[in-house]
């Protein structure tokens, strides 16, 4: 395969940067999906996160109708709604008024994680009893919401019925994969900070998936971390607002998204590093030409549906290029 063909689509974790206020972040989210969406990305996701002081992706609904108001055609979605914290009767019922206000541009992608500390998941919690391990019965009471007046309960969505909202399932680990492939929804694996199960993940999700009225055939995205400049070495610098990034996760510590450094090993020690660069092996870097090569490479090995590059760099004009690079390789530019 010496070509590249294939949709690619964006996430966004409204990250806070350095000096930054919330609403600026915000703006910088709108911005980000104006600009994706001139370019020809094929979909948008936010994710959702609590109690994270660095990023603004809380109320992922409301960010997702903030950013559907702002822009024309491009899909807007979840990546994703985290179910243990949500009725789904109430998930419904969101995204079945903002399919109805913006129709045919609405994605919903499900996560069985919560999306933070265990502390803030149980106040998050509808009820002592929920838990991931209600996931499948959710995902099900979802799919039946947005389906035809004929299948639904007493209890039903309005607006919600008979919308069909495109149900994503989200995953990092292996569990989920099968679940989507039973139930032939689309799958979503989150390599770009959870790399370790993306090859068991996507041959499970295959190897179980059952056609059904949502999906005739597999379909995988996986998200990745792009960072495409102009150069190799610009690219290496680049990467250092990231690998601080994920610093972070590991320490636990509440830093904006941070400038480049030129020495990263300044910050970090021995294991920080292994660490990092564990979290974030799924990574396309470097000038044009570096990417294509690397996105021909891992494509001759996974063939994957859809990429969703997630771009974490410090100035907004250089994360936009780097969009702007990584949709020229997939065009054959």
């Amino acid at each position: 395969m010496s070509n590249i063909e294939i949709p690619v689509s964006a996430l966004n974790l409204a990250p806070l940067r350095q000096g930054q206020q919330p609403k600026d972040a915000i703006d910088a989210m709108v911005d980000l999906a104006q600009s994706v969406e001139k370019m020809g990305y094929t979909r948008y996701w936010i994710a959702e996160h609590h109690n994270t002081p660095t990023l603004v992706s809380s109320a992922t609904a409301i960010l997702i109708k903030h950013t559907l108001e702002h822009t024309e055609h491009i899909r807007v979605g979840s990546g994703g709604i985290m179910l243990p914290n949500h009725s789904p009767l109430v998930v419904a019922e969101q995204f079945g008024t903002m399919a109805t206000i913006y129709p045919d541009r609405l994605d919903l992608g499900l996560g069985r994680a919560p999306g933070t500390d265990m502390v803030t998941a149980s106040a998050l919690r509808r009820a002592k009893s929920d838990s991931v391990h209600t996931f499948p019965e959710d995902v099900k009471a979802l799919l039946t919401y947005f389906g035809p007046e004929e299948k639904q309960s007493y209890v039903k969505a309005f607006p919600g019925v008979g919308l069909h909202v495109p149900i994503y399932i989200l995953g990092s680990s292996t569990e989920s994969a099968i679940l989507a492939g039973k139930l032939g929804l689309p799958y979503s694996f989150a390599s770009h900070f959870a790399p370790t199960y993306m090859a068991d993940a996507i041959a499970l999700y295959r190897k179980h998936f059952q056609p059904s009225e949502y999906l005739e055939t597999p379909y995988v995205i996986i998200g990745a971390n792009v960072i495409a400049c102009e150069t190799d070495e610009e690219a290496e610098r680049e990467l250092t607002t990231m690998q601080q990034f994920f610093l972070n996760v590991v320490r636990g510590s509440r830093t904006p998204l941070s400038p480049p450094v030129e020495h990263m090993d300044e910050i970090w020690n021995y294991s920080e590093k292994n660490m990092v660069n564990s979290m974030t092996s799924v990574t396309f870097k470097g000038s044009k030409e570096t990417v294509r090569q690397q996105l021909i490479d891992f494509q001759n090995q996974f063939n994957v549906d859809e990429i969703m590059a997630v771009t974490y760099m410090y100035e907004p004009s250089k994360q936009k290029r780097s969009y702007e690079i990584f949709k020229e390789i997939v065009d054959g530019h």
